[in-house]
Order: structure tokens, then sequence, then C-alpha cells
């Protein structure tokens, strides 16, 4: 099935222009909530007003024809209909955490060419949807009572209404994470301790296709190497001295059909790495002590402060599992970063300090805001957290004065000795690079002598060469 025109003589352009000019398009626009026209090259060529607004693009969508139709619809599925010209009648689309119910057609001429594609969006007509919905539901999986229950003991306690902040780098935040929570795959949140990667992880369950299924969340920091196998992987009955005769279900079985939350994956050891690199290729995995496979469907966040490529270079995090999360990599940018959100953030914490204590609310006068704007905030949103809870619980009276902040005075000293000392890893490259230099001088260009003098192979020497830019 698709929509045609009579003359192919005309040009792509003239005929997709016919089509948009039609009585007959302005009639079923009139029918849906938006549609759009692109051309064999899945660039639009219009859109309506009404999915204008829908996708919130700016009043001047013109700068958008031409262009991608990804640009503006990032999950849009209309490229596979002009390249594959077969119709997607019926599907499912979120857009601004609405789901809508959309059609999508490939263009012929005369000649049965495809020339382009129309699609149209419809989301208030979900009710007549409801027997297929429930259909697709038996289907795919939809959770029996006593699953529901086991589920809601494990929901995501955050949204993206958690994520406070109006700055710009949080906009784009908060863009990139709910296209990530629509694409269903896995997410590697990357920044420094305290950025709020955790409230993060759990507002893309939220958002996501799997929201009514478990989120379980392990830190890999938190459990000692000698009991995070058994944790993750869960244990065959008498697989262990100790071990519950029952046997335990590990954390991954428990996801199935949700989200398992992989905090501080960078801590995870190298054995444990490659078991993980399975569930992530496979979807199977082995208890500790069996040889049964059990096979689940989970999706994969992970989340780490340190940094994985560097890992990956010095041998301590695997390259295939580092490429096997890296599959959407979200920057979670540092609160010194975030410009204008000091002030947002203050006052949703010491609200909710306020329904929490019943204690009458406090806030901060003009001095004590200036010196939490200056502050650097080494643990980020965590450290204003605890720093305000602080000052809130022992203030006297209802305002904040800087004497309340006493620990910060020293900021700007503080600063500056962040800002004179060298990170440690700048520092060792620097040495190992010199190291490198002096090695190669003292024997005179000799490479083998050079690596035997440094107490190395001679392909390591040439790898740290390469590194370094030495050769």
């Amino acid at each position: 099935m698709a929509t045609s025109i009579s003359d192919s003589r005309l040009p792509i352009e003239a005929q997709l222009a016919f089509i948009q000019d039609n009585p007959l398009m302005d009639l079923l626009d009139s029918f849906c909530e938006g549609s759009i026209i692109v051309d064999q090259k899945a660039r639009i060529r219009w859109l309506s007003d009404k999915y204008r607004l829908l996708l919130e693009l700016p009043e001047d969508a013109a700068k958008y024809v031409g262009r991608p139709v990804e640009e503006a619809i990032p999950n849009s599925m209309m490229r596979q209909v002009v390249e594959s010209g077969r119709p997607i009648l019926l599907d499912l689309m979120r857009i601004r955490g609405t789901w809508m119910v959309v059609t999508r057609m490939p263009i012929r001429d005369d000649q049965d060419q495809v020339i382009g594609g129309i699609g149209f969006v419809f989301y208030k007509q979900l009710d007549y949807m409801k027997p297929l919905v429930e259909k697709f539901g038996r289907l795919r999986g939809v959770p029996t009572t006593a699953e529901k229950q086991l589920a809601d003991m494990r929901q995501a306690k955050y949204s993206f209404a958690d994520f406070i902040g109006q700055s710009p780098v949080i906009r784009e935040l908060i863009r990139r994470a709910r296209q990530a929570a629509e694409l269903d795959t896995t997410v590697l949140l990357l920044g420094e301790t305290g950025t709020g990667k955790e409230v993060l992880a759990h507002a893309i369950h939220h958002a996501s296709v799997r929201a009514e299924r478990p989120f379980v969340g392990v830190n890999m920091a938190a459990i000692p190497e000698s009991l995070l196998e058994a944790e993750f992987f869960g244990a065959a009955p008498g697989a262990y001295t100790g071990a519950d005769r029952k046997g335990r279900i590990g954390k991954i079985q428990l996801a199935d059909g949700g989200t398992l939350f992989l905090d501080e994956v960078g801590d995870l050891s190298l054995s444990l790495q490659t078991k993980l690199l399975r569930v992530l290729q496979e979807q199977e995995f082995e208890a500790l002590g069996s040889n049964r496979i059990i096979r689940v469907n989970v999706r994969i966040i992970a989340a780490t402060s340190r940094n994985l490529k560097q890992m990956v270079e010095t041998g301590e995090f695997r390259s295939d599992l580092y490429y096997r999360l890296n599959v959407l990599p979200i920057e979670v940018p540092p609160l010194r970063d975030r410009e204008g959100d000091i002030e947002l953030l203050v006052g949703n914490m010491l609200r909710q300090f306020c329904d929490a204590s019943a204690l009458p609310l406090r806030k901060p006068n003009a001095e004590a805001m200036r010196l939490l704007h200056t502050y650097h905030w080494p643990g980020n949103v965590r450290e204003l957290h605890n720093t305000l809870e602080r000052a809130f619980i022992f203030a006297e009276g209802t305002e904040l004065t800087v004497a309340d902040f006493a620990h910060l005075q020293g900021a700007g000293d503080k600063e500056k000795c962040r800002e004179a000392v060298k990170p440690l890893s700048e520092a060792m490259a620097e040495a190992e690079r010199n190291f490198l230099k002096q090695a190669m001088s003292a024997c005179n260009g000799n490479r083998s002598a050079s690596a035997k003098a440094l107490g190395i192979s001679r392909a390591t020497f040439y790898e740290k060469l390469q590194k370094h830019e030495l050769i």
C-alpha cells in the first residue's frame, strides 16, 4: 500500500509539493495531531504546524526543510519506510513522554518508484487501540499479578522531574536521556561522584517501556569482591560453604524483563567483567556453582566516575566490555558547570528539609548565597545536599548566614590548591614520557637496549612510544 500521484514526468519536488497542496492533505491533517512529508532520501519536505508544536520545535521550522528527518524526530522510522518501500500502517511512537499511534506510508509515482514518504500522528484515539495493545502485551509478556507485586517492590524511585535544573547543559542532558529511554539499549552514564547518575538511571527506566518491570541496582564498590559474584549472578544450592540450601537468586535474574543498574562499574574485577560481557552479548549466564544456563531479558544502565577509556589502555578494564557498555554514553556535568542551577537546587532541597522535619523554612541570605555560588563543590549535588541539611538543622533562625557554612570558608584556597596541583594521571603520564626519552638518549637511540634498560619488552616499549607520540 502506498500513496501515488499520476505524472512521473514532473520533478520529485513538484510531485511532493502537489501532495502537500492537495485538499485531501488538509482533510487528513485535520484528523490527526501532526503530519510530515519526506523525500526519497528521508529529508524533510514539509512539516505541519501541529506536528511542530508537538515536537516543541522553534516557530521557524523552515530551517528543518531539506534536513534529515532524524534531526527533528530522533526516533523516526520514515527513513526505513522510504528505503524499504514498505509502509508501517500501525505503530506506537513516544514523543515528549506521550505514546502516540502513527502511520507511515511510502509515496510512489505512476512508475511505482518510491519518491518519498508521508506520516501521520494520532494519540487521542488510544482507547480504540486497547484490544490490540492488550493482545500485544500478552504476547510480549506483561507481568502476572505476582510478578507485578514483586516488580512494585523494585520500582524506579525517581523520574525526570526529580532531576532539578534549568541550565543549558542540564536541558541537553535531559533531552539525551529521554531519547535513551525510548531506544531500550545499553546506556553508560559518566561523571564525577555526586552528580546524580543514579537519579538519572532511575528516570531513564521510569520513562522506558520497561517501567512496569523491576529496576535493580548493584553498587560494585559497596560489595566485597568475594561476595560480588554470588550477589550478581546468584548461587546454586550448596555452591560454597555456608551457602543457602535453597540457592540464591542473583541481581541479574531479579532484573529479568526490567533494568539492571550497575553503579561504579569501573570497580568490577576482570573475572566478573568476562561474565558480564556474556550477559550483554547473549543475555544468559550461569549461577555460581551451577551448570544450568539461565536466560534473561535485561537492559543494562551502567555508571562510573572513573575514566574507563584510560582503564582500557592500562589493562584494568576489558576493551570489548567497554565498547559493549559505551553504546549510548551520557556525560553528567559537575555542579560547577551548571550555571544558574545552584539557586534552584538550594530552594528545592530546603523545602524538602522543611517538609520532612516540620521545622520552619530557612533560606540563605544574599551573602550566604554568594558563597554557595562561588564554592567549587567537589562532591557536587550530594555535597550540596549534605551541606544544606547540616546548616538547616543547626541554624538558630529562619535565615541561613555565612556562619552556617563555616566549613566552606576556605573555598578559595581549596580552589587555588586544586588548580596548582596536577592530576596524578597527568603527572604519571608525563613521568613515563620523560623516562622513555631518557632511556632513548642514554642508549643512543637503540630501542632494544632502551626497552631492556627499562625492564619492559620491546613490544611494550613500542606501544608506549606510540602512546606518547615519540615515533
